[in-house]
């Protein structure tokens, strides 16, 4: 999860503005540091050329520097953000190769559920994308809200029930990069992370075909059971039975969840607690 080590054009836009803004602090941050050591050795008691001046009290010159230079820095962050801000819009598209590959994202108690409405299949906590296609998430959340986040990708958005936020980005390199959960949504939290599997376009489609076969058929009542909460340790995989699921998620005809609550033993069995109602 190294965010300096991008794999998308977003991450490494991401990673620039960073890398430049700490640049920016550090013109403010190494100066001061270097003029305390230097006042203090130079006023100290025993340095007869320091003039002492105890009825000094103002210096516009002095007043000039003091807040130019803050005020310097923090036009130049703002511009950095303002720019960032526009040019990394999530939901402005992301030029790539191929076919632009629909992703619906819902995260749940404490699990993701990744729909690809195209190819008619699904898959919980393992996102398969390939390589150089512009990614288009359409997210919302099942239960509480959470936050999307693939570090290596960029980009953390929140998902919110009954709502949908727009994210586009690309991978251009073909691996495995973890993604997770950036907001706090209960015990299960820690251990609500996904594999996001980039593979060539080809195999992409190999595995999309080859998913498309499965014996599990994710439909309202599958997704009525994945909403209750768990933690899930391994990925699965589902035909989509109802291309229209997520509308029906989104909109509330499937009643949202009704979020964490103290269990026995699905997000912590080591604290041996009873279920409170």
């Amino acid at each position: 999860m190294n965010i300096l080590d991008p794999q998308g054009p977003i991450a490494a836009a991401e990673k620039t503005i960073l890398i430049d803004s700490i640049a920016i602090m550090l013109a403010i941050v190494i100066p001061t540091i270097i003029a305390i050591f230097a006042f203090a050795y130079w006023f100290r008691q025993s340095n007869t050329r320091a003039e002492y001046l105890p009825d000094w009290a103002y210096s516009g010159r002095v007043e000039m520097v003091v807040w130019s230079i803050p005020a310097l820095t923090v036009i130049l962050l703002g511009g950095v953000a303002w720019i960032g801000s526009h040019d990394l819009d999530p939901a402005k598209p992301v030029p790539g190769t191929g076919i632009p590959i629909r992703i619906q994202v819902v995260s749940l108690d404490w699990k993701w559920l990744f729909i690809y409405p195209d190819q008619r299949i699904a898959t919980v906590n393992s996102l398969t994308v390939p390589a150089g296609a512009p990614l288009r998430f359409d997210l919302t959340s099942g239960s509480v809200m959470n936050a999307f986040f693939i570090p290596q990708l960029g980009s953390l958005i929140y998902t919110m029930n009954g709502m949908v936020t727009h994210l586009e980005l690309r991978a251009d390199e073909e691996g495995t990069y973890k993604g997770i959960s950036g907001h706090f949504s209960g015990d299960g939290f820690p251990d609500m992370m996904f594999d996001t599997h980039v593979v060539s376009q080809v195999a992409f489609s190999d595995w999309a075909t080859s998913t498309a076969k499965s014996d599990q058929v994710l439909s309202a009542d599958t997704y009525k059971k994945l909403a209750e909460q768990s933690i899930e340790k391994t990925p699965m995989t589902f035909r989509l039975d109802d291309p229209e699921l997520f509308g029906k998620i989104t909109s509330q005809q499937i009643p949202p969840a009704p979020g964490p609550k103290l269990t026995t033993n699905e997000a912590r069995p080591e604290t041996g607690v009873h279920n409170v109602r």
